[in-house]
C-alpha cells in the first residue's frame, strides 16, 4: 500500500452540498469510497486556507489514486489534487541513488 494526500477545494455546488449534508456525512462518503477500492482512510480534516479539505489514505497504487481523484473532480463539487507521500525510509532510499547531472551553463 502507498500513502497519498488528497487536497480539495469546494466549488459553489460542492459547498452547498456540504452545508446540506454536513461534514460528518461527507467524511463517511469519502471513507466508503476509499474503502471500496481496497484502501484505508487515515484521516480527513476540513481546513481554512488554501484548501478546504485534506485526506490522507493508503491505496494500492497510483492508478487507484488517479481514478479516485478523477471520479471526485468529474462530479463537479470539488477541485481535487492527489500527491504521493514518502516515508522517511523512502526518502533515504531515493537520496542514496546517484545520478549524473550537469546544470545549465556548467
Amino acid at each position: 500500500m502507498a500513502k497519498f494526500l488528497f487536497t480539495a477545494t469546494y466549488t459553489v455546488e460542492g459547498i452547498n452540498g456540504l452545508m446540506k449534508d454536513g461534514g460528518t456525512r461527507r467524511a463517511e462518503v469519502i471513507q466508503a469510497l476509499i474503502e471500496n477500492t481496497g484502501g484505508r482512510m487515515e484521516s480527513l480534516h476540513f481546513a481554512l486556507g488554501t484548501h478546504d479539505a485534506y485526506v490522507i489514505c493508503d491505496l494500492s497504487d497510483q492508478q487507484t489514486a488517479v481514478a479516485l481523484a478523477a471520479t471526485i473532480r468529474a462530479a463537479g463539487g470539488l477541485d481535487t489534487r492527489v500527491n504521493p507521500l514518502l516515508t522517511p525510509q523512502d526518502m533515504d532510499e531515493a537520496l542514496r541513488m546517484r545520478m549524473a547531472y550537469r546544470p545549465p551553463g556548467a
